[in-house]
């Protein structure tokens, strides 16, 4: 199996976890370090909005708090296709760099591909921070 093809898998299988009972929008992602390491995530919600986490997030998260803290690429599965919210792109922009590889699929299996640069251009990280450097 692909690194890509393990993604896809893992990107599925968080959002199937995902806890949505307010939106019921599941999110899944599936991030890849720099030295090939998976993590995982899918959206939390909380009867206070704000309080929820999105999938992306709760993925670089956990890479993190594992010791890796760069990021190769990422898949998020959502119903519709749907891109990383802002929030999102910018903790992305921490770990990642113009080239990080984001990959969205929606519930036919259609990829679009795009770079976070793309994404999210200028972003402060990029311009004024060394780059988050290998995974430890």
């Amino acid at each position: 199996m692909s690194t890509l093809e393990a993604l896809l898998k893992a990107a599925h299988q968080a959002q199937k976890r995902a806890y949505v009972p307010y939106s019921d929008y599941p999110v899944g992602a599936a991030l890849e370090t720099d030295d090939g390491h998976i993590f995982t995530g899918c959206n939390v919600e909380n009867a206070a909005y704000p309080q929820s986490m999105c999938a992306e997030r709760v993925a670089v998260f956990k890479a993190v708090s594992e010791g890796h803290r760069a990021i190769r690429r990422l898949v998020v599965v959502t119903e519709d296709g749907g891109t990383p919210c802002g929030g999102c792109r910018s903790v992305l922009a921490e770990f990642g760099d113009p080239e990080t590889e984001v990959i969205t699929v929606d519930r036919h299996g259609h990829q679009r591909r795009y770079t976070l640069g793309q994404l999210l251009p200028k972003a402060f990280e990029f311009q004024h921070r060394p780059r988050a450097g290998k995974s430890e």
